[in-house]
């Protein structure tokens, strides 16, 4: 048998940030990953370089059914207290757009990051180990791959369901259950919309496209990128839009936000009023986007002969551009899991089950998710450093 203060499961940056606190205040910590190597979102995020924190953290840009919940460890250990960290690791680093953190070189040295500190604190880790059973008595009883471990506080730093070819379980969420805490309803987030087979074939030629576009669902708006795909919509607007959209829902798209085009169109009856509607449109849009717009508006004439009333309905086609998604792409490219464990069972401060001294849950397993971004990463360090004083 093995004897631990702390046994963290999951691997990731909020188990590690987690492993690194604990072994820091002089813990025994264990931190055990089914996986053949440490960090394997972290390796594959932001393109390879990691957005590992945003500049803007507000909580706002968190959801969860409890949406306080995440103040406590977001203003214990902010954005800043882990940038400090990277700089003194000699990381470089660059911002992308609106507030979003990248490494310059690779994921690889967050990774190397916190390889190095935990190793310094004295971590132990165990990765390609499984565990079968957990049980609490006085403290906790695993039963792994490499034998019966003993432990005083026992973390659950799992993830969520999302890019399941990783790896990726509900194993945590069942763990919680098993503790009769409750779980909130889980879904794909950040993740690309599909269309139905009926809508398909009238986007296949937009297929590729991208555009600066603002996405409304309710009272919720996103302005960034949009591209058209062979199953429907992604780009940054459509995953962060995702999070908020739910199905039969439909949501509003502004294609050409950074002017209004019914004035567009009404100066240039002036001056092309001999020109196509179409022709003119391509001049502020795609043209296969304008192609698009106006088999779905057909106009008899040329723009001199259309009433003001033709103009204002091709303007709020593309400025309030309505569908309605069929659904997401799932969990296979879905960046974050949506939902889990009921917040309200948690300690804000410690992240430690209420009814069950000396458990943990951190990071994606718990009903708190960000915005695209870096939001996410800054919720499994926070998270796991707050439970990395406690457990």
């Amino acid at each position: 048998m093995f004897n631990f203060d702390v046994v963290i499961l999951g691997a990731g940056a909020a188990g590690m940030m987690c492993a690194i606190e604990a072994a820091r205040r002089g813990r025994r910590v264990l931190l055990i990953d089914h996986a053949k190597t440490i960090g394997q979102k972290i390796r594959i995020s932001g393109g390879g370089r990691c957005n590992f924190t945003n500049l803007y953290i507000e909580p706002k840009c968190f959801l969860s059914e409890n949406p306080k919940f995440a103040l406590s460890a977001l203003s214990r250990f902010t954005q800043w207290d882990f940038i400090d960290r990277v700089v003194k690791h000699g990381i470089a680093y660059h911002e992308k757009t609106l507030g979003q953190l990248f490494c310059d070189k690779s994921a690889k040295d967050i990774i190397a990051m916190l390889a190095q500190d935990m190793q310094n604190a004295g971590v132990t880790v165990w990765t390609e180990c499984g565990i079968s059973d957990v049980r609490k008595d006085t403290g906790f009883r695993l039963v792994t791959s490499r034998g019966i471990v003993q432990s005083g506080s026992f973390v659950v730093a799992s993830g969520g369901k999302s890019i399941p070819k990783m790896g990726a379980t509900g194993f945590g969420l069942t763990l919680a259950q098993q503790f009769d805490l409750s779980v909130t309803r889980t879904r794909p987030a950040l993740v690309p919309l599909t269309f139905g087979t009926g809508d398909l074939p009238q986007m296949a030629a937009l297929a590729g496209l991208s555009v600066d576009a603002v996405i409304s669902h309710q009272k919720t708006a996103f302005q960034e990128g949009m591209l058209f795909t062979h199953r429907g919509l992604s780009g940054p607007s459509i995953l962060q839009i995702s999070s908020y959209w739910r199905e039969g829902d439909p949501l509003s798209i502004n294609l050409h936000p950074s002017g209004n085009l019914f004035d567009f169109l009404l100066a240039q009856k002036q001056v092309h009023g001999k020109q196509a509607v179409q022709t003119v449109l391509a001049r502020v849009l795609p043209k296969k986007l304008s192609e698009y717009v106006m088999r779905d508006c057909p106009l008899q004439g040329n723009l001199a002969d259309q009433s003001n009333r033709n103009l204002q309905a091709v303007a709020d086609r593309i400025h309030r551009w309505q569908v309605v998604p069929g659904g997401s792409e799932g969990y296979r490219t879905a960046e974050v899991m949506l939902g889990g464990v009921d917040t309200h069972a948690l300690n804000a401060k410690t992240l430690e089950a209420r009814a069950i001294p000396g458990l943990f849950f951190v990071g994606e397993v718990v009903d708190v998710t960000g915005w695209l971004g870096g939001y996410n990463f800054q919720w499994a360090w926070s998270s796991g450093w707050a439970a990395g004083q406690a457990a």
